[in-house]
């Protein structure tokens, strides 16, 4: 067999691989639902997997995520990722590693995206159980398709702009007239146009809210 003849077979071999990684995972469904910065299909192997997506849409460096997005070979051994996830220093592929061992990435997998130009992380559900910028994620994420009028948007950015960082009770003052004031808050935060205090406890009347500065 020609070179070019086994090039393309393992070409199509590899692609062959990628999609059956796609349609197995597109098959199973781990909440919650909404994505924010995902590119493409949001689909995921694991529960884990799911929660890292989660904080990469509260993550502020994170431009874009794309779920399962290339193969990564090393012979005849073959590994999709879970996610390639865009800043801008760089793309690094992110695998996230659950509790049951199931799916555990090669441990060549590093070396092989470095080889591809890309960076390389492993995320452990272990570390991600009772992550309170998980919870805090997870209920924002609620808020995803939320529509915030400009009306709303103008008064809570001026109010933050003339007083500073305030409680997130004190900002709900200035959209009350909504019948889901959180509503606006969460979704204003999912588009980074304000930021919420999530490392310090779950989100609550205290917690201090800013404009986004990037």
């Amino acid at each position: 067999m020609s070179k070019p003849q086994r090039s393309h077979d393992r070409q199509g071999s590899t692609s062959k691989f990628l999609t059956s990684n796609r349609q197995s995972a597109s098959t199973l469904s781990f909440p919650p639902k909404n994505v924010v910065r995902c590119v493409g299909i949001a689909i995921f192997r694991t529960q884990a997997a799911r929660d890292v997506g989660c904080l990469l849409d509260l993550d502020p460096s994170v431009i874009s995520w794309t779920c399962l997005p290339l193969v990564l070979s090393r012979g005849n051994r073959r590994h999709v990722p879970d996610f390639a996830v865009t800043r801008a220093t760089g793309v690094t592929l992110v695998d996230a590693i659950p509790d049951s061992g199931k799916g555990t990435p090669p441990q060549w997998a590093s070396d092989a995206a470095q080889k591809l130009g890309y960076g390389y992380e492993t995320h452990h559900e272990a570390n991600l159980r009772g992550d309170v910028r998980l919870d805090n994620a997870r209920d924002l994420l609620q808020y995803a398709s939320f529509q915030v009028s400009l009306g709303d948007r103008l008064r809570v950015l001026t109010l933050l702009e003339e007083h500073g960082a305030m409680p997130l009770s004190a900002c709900l003052q200035a959209v009350r007239h909504i019948r889901d004031a959180i509503g606006v808050i969460a979704a204003l935060a999912l588009r980074r146009f304000i930021e919420i205090e999530l490392d310090e406890g779950r989100i609550g009347p205290d917690t201090r809210v800013s404009r986004f500065r990037g």
